[in-house]
């Protein structure tokens, strides 16, 4: 038997876990090996000093001391609670509050003017200032962002203002459909909602 095996059974025998079969060849090994049999009785020395040792006994409050010095547990946030029983509402009021937010980010951010429409062959832009001359007809809807509107001739269509100013109508004006002027954030946000479902209604 090597020396490392033989302290290994040393251990296992102090804990009373080696067997009888193991315990011949321990001893066979003591009797021929001194550094060992030292060592044995070292180890067989200490583990008699610990079981002598008188045990202790622990208050009988120690249980409640140890809870007590533990961080208590938070208590979640009512909002959480409320979250947890009603996952639907919350989803919708989550992606209402994202899609606002990215509208009002837009409509921040877009200060630029800009004219669109599928007819502007006959509309008159100059400077901020946009124009539906007397006598002439604009097919399709006009939408002007950032800038001043004066509607002079007829337009077949929608008239839309964002963040600008609609000078009131001449008297030789018609427009065939509805006048839309946006000046605050919320009404963006309404409108791109409505185009929005608007654009999914017309394509079904």
């Amino acid at each position: 038997m090597k020396c490392n095996v033989a302290v290994v059974y040393m251990h296992d025998h102090l804990d009373g876990d080696l067997a009888r079969e193991e315990m011949k060849q321990l001893q066979q090994h003591l009797s021929e090996c001194p550094s060992c049999y030292t060592r044995y009785e070292s180890l067989e020395r200490t583990d008699a000093l610990v079981r002598a040792l008188p045990i202790e006994k622990a208050p009988d409050d120690l249980s409640a001391r140890i809870m007590k010095s533990l961080p208590s547990r938070r208590r979640p946030a009512a909002w959480t609670s409320w979250v947890r029983r009603h996952p639907a509402v919350s989803a919708a009021a989550i992606f209402m509050v994202v899609m606002l937010s990215s509208f009002v980010s837009m409509w921040n951010q877009s200060q630029e003017f800009s004219v669109s429409g599928p007819d502007l062959e006959h509309v008159i832009i100059e400077g901020k200032n946009v124009i539906v001359p007397e006598g002439q007809k604009v097919s399709g809807n006009l939408t002007v962002v950032n800038g001043d509107v004066q509607v002079l001739g007829d337009l077949d269509g929608n008239l839309t203002v964002i963040d600008g100013h609609l000078t009131p109508l001449a008297s030789t004006a018609h427009i065939a459909g509805e006048i839309k002027t946006i000046d605050r954030a919320v009404d963006w946000f309404w409108y791109k909602v409505s185009s929005f479902f608007g654009t999914l209604a017309y394509g079904s």
